[in-house]
C-alpha cells in the first residue's frame, strides 16, 4: 500500500511538471515585455531638459531584447515538448474518463470544481476517476 502511494505521488509530480514549465514560460514572457517597454519608455532624467539617448543605449537594449527573446522561445519550446510528452502518455490510458480528468487537471490546469462541472460527475466520482487514472498511468 505504501509503495502504491509513493508511486502515485511520483506520477502526480511528473504530471505537475507541465504546470511548472508553463509558469516558467510566463515569467520569461513578462521579462521580455519589461525589456520591450523599457525600449519604448526609456528612463528619463527629471531636470526638465530634453536629452538625447546615445547609440550605446540602443545597442545594449537590442542585445538585451534579443537575449530575452531567445530565453522566451527556449521556454516556449520546452513547454510544447513537455505538453506533447505528457499528453502522449495520457492518451495511452484505456478509459476516456481517465484521459479527460488527467488532461483537464494537468494540461488544461483546470480547478477541481471546473473539472467536476465539465464532466458532469459528483466530486466523489471525479476523485475516484482521478485516483484510478493515476494508478493506470504509465510514466515510461
Amino acid at each position: 500500500m505504501k509503495q502504491e502511494q509513493e508511486e502515485i505521488k511520483q506520477k502526480k509530480e511528473y504530471l505537475k511538471s507541465y504546470e511548472r514549465v508553463v509558469r516558467q514560460m510566463q515569467r520569461s514572457e513578462l521579462r521580455l515585455q519589461e525589456v520591450q517597454l523599457s525600449g519604448i519608455c526609456p528612463a528619463t532624467i527629471n531636470d526638465g531638459m530634453p536629452h538625447v539617448h546615445n547609440n550605446n543605449d540602443l545597442s545594449s537594449y537590442a542585445v538585451q531584447l534579443e537575449q530575452e527573446k531567445k530565453k522566451y522561445l527556449k521556454c516556449r519550446y520546452k513547454r510544447i515538448k513537455k505538453c506533447k510528452e505528457i499528453t502522449d502518455k495520457i492518451e495511452q490510458l484505456e478509459s476516456e474518463d481517465e484521459k479527460d480528468v488527467l488532461m483537464y487537471r494537468y494540461i488544461k490546469l483546470m480547478k477541481w470544481v471546473d473539472i467536476q462541472q465539465k464532466m458532469g460527475v459528483t466530486e466523489r466520482q471525479m476523485y475516484r476517476m482521478h485516483f484510478q487514472a493515476l494508478k493506470n498511468f504509465k510514466m515510461s
